[in-house]
């Protein structure tokens, strides 16, 4: 689990299981993943901005979402460089760079370099850790 201190925005455990459901915990909190194709944002071509579920942190932009066809929302790049950190993760048995929030250290997911020309990278990320806000 991220250790709260880390971040801005810092809650017990216990605050932050009565803020999110429980599929958003285990996620955000516990580093969890939801199972492939079941995630609400991972056919939404809804233009507007995703935000952390937990912190309100702007993240990601609906212009640079795309199908990857891993059965995740997969984005090409950040919306701000503040908000969004990186860490090794070697959990699985397996190297990658996790993807967590740097206002409140929630897990959004993971980041490869097998995404778009534009930018390379594919920003592969939970939908329970995210919020769409609609662009009016």
């Amino acid at each position: 689990m991220t250790n709260k201190k880390d971040f801005p925005v810092s809650k017990s455990d216990q605050e932050w299981k009565n803020q999110l459901d429980e599929e958003a915990f285990r996620i955000t909190r516990q580093k969890g993943t939801e199972a492939p194709f079941t995630g609400k944002y991972v056919d939404t071509k809804t233009e507007g901005m995703y935000t952390c579920i937990a912190c309100g942190a702007e993240l990601f932009d609906s212009n640079t979402k795309f199908d990857s066809g891993t059965g995740w929302p997969s984005f090409s790049d950040i919306t701000n460089s503040e908000n969004v950190g990186t860490e090794v993760d070697t959990s699985h048995g397996m190297i990658r760079t996790e993807v967590h929030c740097n206002k409140c250290g929630a897990h959004l997911g993971h980041v490869f370099d097998d995404g778009p020309a534009s930018t390379g990278k594919r920003y592969c990320i939970n939908s329970c850790a995210l919020n769409l806000e609609e662009k009016k």
